[in-house]
């Protein structure tokens, strides 16, 4: 009997997207391993990191992987030893985190996102941007009710990652929360951020980010390097820009914590004491996400509908829409449909 093949994307050689870095295959489709569900995929969000990966800005962890890690899919197989959480025909969607060792000492104290074994779907093992993929059952994640596969598809990295930021960023309830950057984490963040009481500025290029932003509920929306017109008690860098994380802290009121969220920036310049840090200012990174987060979020969009600005591409248009990324040319989260 042959083995069954799928369509998928690789990367054949990271650059940017310029040189058509991504290689449409037929290849065969995966057997879930113990532990594992083999899973139809329906809809795989586009996220920035996956350009990471494909440009080369993160290194490669896996000769050719396929990119994408916000798949929303159905289980068609359940591996040996996967328990019996989720079943053939559920839906099911897979995330950024695949693996941790479970016994570091991070691990041991609910940090396992900061595990030095962590793997990671679509970077060390294939992603989504394929017909089918596998998954560690117990990564995989159980799904809010009342949403399209698309627009889901997103909430599984853009939207857990943006809640991890907004718990770094430690707002005040009914604070004032800078955002810079207004793609598809930056949307999502905002709106929980606005149902929880805050007060919501963002600065970003380009109009279209803008009027979203606006239509969502922020206070006012500028360009990325401009001031908003108060002064934050937090705020989050989305954006893979290490020149705007100056503006961001003089943007920031006294104690106030400046968050990074990307899993890449750009070179941060040099910072002065006293305009920039002073006043018990903060930066903290955002290193991906533990499954409680997700489990948060996603609670949290179950009882809290979020409004998904997602562009749809086919499957079979995944470079295009790596580009259209790279270029700005995307208001929301991308999507591609199987």
């Amino acid at each position: 009997m042959s083995t069954p093949t799928m369509s998928a994307w690789r990367v054949r050689r990271p650059g940017p997207m310029s040189t058509r870095p991504l290689l449409r295959v037929e290849t065969d489709v995966p057997a879930p391993a113990p532990g594992e569900l083999l899973v139809a995929v329906r809809a795989c969000g586009v996220c920035r990191t996956d350009l990471h990966v494909t440009e080369g800005d993160l290194p490669m962890h896996r000769p050719e992987v396929i990119p994408g890690h916000e798949v929303v899919g159905e289980v068609v197989r359940v591996g040996p030893a996967a328990g019996s959480e989720f079943t053939v025909g559920e839906r099911v969607g897979i995330a950024w985190l695949r693996h941790t060792c479970g016994q570091c000492r991070f691990c041991l104290r609910g940090a396992e996102n900061l595990c030095p074994a962590s793997r990671y779907t679509g970077w060390d093992e294939d992603g989504g941007y394929a017909e089918f993929v596998t998954a560690p059952a117990a990564y995989a994640h159980h799904l809010p009710t009342g949403y399209s596969d698309a627009e889901l598809a997103p909430l599984l990295c853009a939207g857990i990652i943006g809640y991890r930021a907004l718990l770094r960023a430690d707002l005040p309830a009914g604070g004032r929360l800078g955002i810079y950057g207004f793609g598809g984490s930056a949307h999502l963040t905002a709106q929980v951020a606005l149902a929880q009481g805050a007060e919501v500025h963002v600065m970003t290029r380009g109009e279209k980010a803008q009027a979203l932003a606006l239509a969502l509920g922020a206070a006012s929306a500028q360009g990325a390097t401009e001031r908003p017109p108060t002064q934050l008690d937090a705020a989050i860098l989305f954006a893979p820009v290490g020149e705007l994380v100056p503006p961001a802290l003089e943007a920031l009121d006294r104690g106030g914590v400046l968050a990074v969220a990307g899993i890449h920036l750009s070179d941060i310049p040099t910072l002065n004491y006293q305009r920039h840090l002073f006043q018990e200012r903060q930066i903290r990174s955002v290193t991906s996400n533990t499954r409680s987060d997700a489990r948060e979020f996603l609670a949290f969009a179950e009882h809290h509908h979020l409004e998904v600005t997602s562009p749809r591409y086919p499957l079979d248009r995944a470079d295009d829409a790596l580009a259209d990324l790279a270029d700005g040319r995307i208001a929301g989260a991308a999507v591609l449909e199987v």
